[in-house]
């Protein structure tokens, strides 16, 4: 099939028919995926929809949607993602960041706002880096610790730090959960892996996220129940431990949290959709 005198109009049309039962949102996701085809944003494409394609751009165009429809996700086709308000380069290195996540922002945000002495935070598996670029751009006071355990995701985080201008308000460390992190921390931030796992197999995410972000052992609380274990450590008294959990540990993550943490006031908040989502823990250790 030829691929030359083709508008964007026509293009957007065929993507969109591509799309019909691979996206919730088919058009916008073809207007997204041309855009990135042609280097222009979206509103461009709509402003001059006559406007021809080239057969250059067409390809790469064509093997975006290929890539789309074989399940390869968006943010990673792009190379990048909105979180909280900022852009955040993605690659297949680190999970692409999502909107319930920002119930852990909002709540961490607005705990700082009551709390303006509270100035050392940390982000547990930090990942890209939208948790601990959104807390050192929203809450002036505070530096951020940002941990991993994949260098690689390091690597992403980092330069989304520098593109941010927010260098010098995180400092990143690879280590495994909070091990080799020293206390006292104000506030502790943490969306850690949570999938347990014998479920990975058969979720479509594990098939390009990276599983090292996602298996969250036997239960898929192993990692969680490892940084509630060292919260008494890590805490300053009064500090605030904020941690993501799957909709199923509901039950199991505060109980693990009153167990290991006992006197520690505990909560479990609750997203949008009404599904168990956040685990907040204030400490009461010295």
């Amino acid at each position: 099939m030829t691929t030359t005198n083709r508008s964007r109009a026509e293009w957007l049309a065929r993507g969109r028919a591509a799309l019909v039962n691979i996206a919730d949102a088919p058009l916008s996701e073809a207007q997204s995926l041309l855009g990135h085809a042609l280097g222009q944003p979206r509103e461009a494409l709509l402003a001059h929809p006559e406007l021809p394609v080239s057969e250059a751009e067409a390809g790469a165009y064509e093997d975006l949607l290929a890539r789309r429809t074989a399940g390869e996700p968006l943010p990673y086709l792009l190379g990048r993602w909105e979180f909280y308000g900022m852009d955040f380069a993605v690659t297949p290195d680190v999970l692409i960041p999502r909107p319930e996540t920002e119930l852990l922002v909002d709540t961490a945000l607005d705990w700082l706002r009551t709390h303006p002495g509270r100035t050392r935070a940390a982000d547990v598996g930090t990942g890209s880096g939208c948790i601990a670029a959104a807390l050192a751009r929203h809450a002036a006071q505070v530096h951020v610790l940002a941990t991993d355990r994949s260098a690689a995701a390091l690597r992403v985080a980092k330069a989304n730090f520098g593109r941010l201008g927010l260098a010098g308000r995180v400092t990143l460390a690879q280590m495994d959960v909070l091990g080799a992190a020293a206390g006292p921390l104000d506030l502790v931030c943490a969306n850690l892996p949570y999938i347990p796992t014998a479920k990975l197999d058969g979720l479509d995410v594990a098939r390009h996220e990276p599983r090292l972000a996602l298996d969250g052992g036997a239960d898929g609380l192993a990692l969680v129940g490892r940084l509630l274990a060292d919260a008494p450590r890590l805490l300053a008294a009064g500090g605030l431990l904020l941690l993501e959990v799957e909709a199923g540990h509901g039950q199991a993550a505060p109980a693990q949290a009153a167990r290991l943490l006992p006197g520690a006031r505990v909560a479990l908040l609750r997203d949008l959709a009404g599904l168990p989502r956040l685990l907040q823990v204030e400490s009461v250790y010295n």
